[in-house]
């Protein structure tokens, strides 16, 4: 199921807070990928801190994006508040 992002909200915990065109709000953990290439990029908290949503995924700036498919297929539900955008 192809889902696009609406909304992120980042954590310095390197998670990402995410709500999709569904409604659905659910939060993905980052730590695990920031060894791969090209998000090792995001190691600093500033570089991570500065994800934002584009074309329906969390993209970062240099180019540094992640599939919305792996985005919504590894998250987990949460309920505590709404992204901010």
């Amino acid at each position: 199921m192809l889902l696009d992002v609406t909304r992120v909200a980042v954590q310095p915990d390197f998670t990402l807070l995410l709500e999709f065109e569904n409604g659905e709000r659910r939060s993905f953990d980052m730590a695990c990928y920031l060894d791969q290439k090209p998000w090792a990029r995001l190691k600093t908290c500033n570089a991570f801190m500065g994800a934002f949503v584009e074309n329906g995924t969390v993209v970062w700036p240099g180019n540094i994006d992640i599939d919305p498919e792996t985005l919504y297929e590894r998250s987990v539900p949460f309920s505590d508040q709404k992204p901010a955008e």
